[in-house]
């Protein structure tokens, strides 16, 4: 993805965000000079990688293989792993209108999915065979909005504004706006999208960077590099 593209997104993101009532916290506002001068107090957002997160899976079509994120608070994966701490996560996800985020499940990450307003939000679902593996004919059980719900192979679920899906380690999922944009919540386990997000698919996580004009704010992905 061209930088500039990248700098448009989060534009439009923030505009977006703000029209449902929410504003990112501050440091999301902060230029690459900014964040730079204040690496020292900063590395728990830079060690968790909270902040902005724009990905087309390195494929090249954000309009059609894209999702747009922005990781408000994450705690470290040592703490989940002693059951204590901060063991919790939240993001901000815009899906636009027939976007998809493909198919994929977590090995750790217990997640609620919130339609925060918008159109309808399309989850689709597949349960797991028994080694974990996506399972084309195996549904499973999940929770709308505390209501346990049972699901086919294959079912769409329909997410209206205020309605949530909890989808849990082997709940495989994907999903996209359905009659426009939406935004989502997630409330979800500690996040590491490093190593916890497995795609049915062979497919990248990140999107590459074509540095064309200079970064309006800095990605999650971008922190080895500017803040090193």
């Amino acid at each position: 993805m061209k930088r500039s593209r990248v700098n448009d997104i989060m534009r439009s993101a923030d505009e977006m965000i703000r029209a449902f009532g929410f504003t990112l916290p501050p440091f999301a506002y902060w230029t690459p000079e900014q964040f730079q001068a204040r690496v020292a107090g900063a590395q728990h957002i830079i060690t968790t990688r909270c902040g902005w997160d724009i990905t087309d899976y390195g494929e090249g079509r954000f309009d059609e293989l894209g999702l747009f994120l922005f990781t408000l608070r994450n705690g470290h994966l040592s703490d989940l792993k002693r059951g204590g701490g901060m063991c919790y996560a939240e993001k901000l996800l815009i899906s636009r209108q027939d976007q998809l985020s493909p198919m994929h499940t977590h090995v750790l990450k217990a997640e609620d999915i919130i339609n925060r307003g918008g159109a309808t939000l399309i989850v689709e679902v597949f349960g797991s065979d028994d080694a974990g593996g996506f399972a084309q004919d195996r549904g499973g059980v999940v929770w709308c909005d505390g209501i346990e719900r049972r699901f086919e192979a294959g079912e769409k679920l329909r997410l209206a504004p205020g309605q949530s899906v909890t989808l849990r380690p082997g709940d495989w999922h994907a999903f996209w706006g359905e009659g426009g944009d939406v935004l989502i919540g997630e409330v979800s386990s500690v996040n590491d999208d490093e190593s916890d997000n497995i795609f049915r698919e062979p497919i990248g996580r990140f999107a590459a960077i074509e540095e064309d004009e200079a970064p309006l704010h800095l990605l999650a992905s971008d922190y080895p590099a500017w803040l090193a």
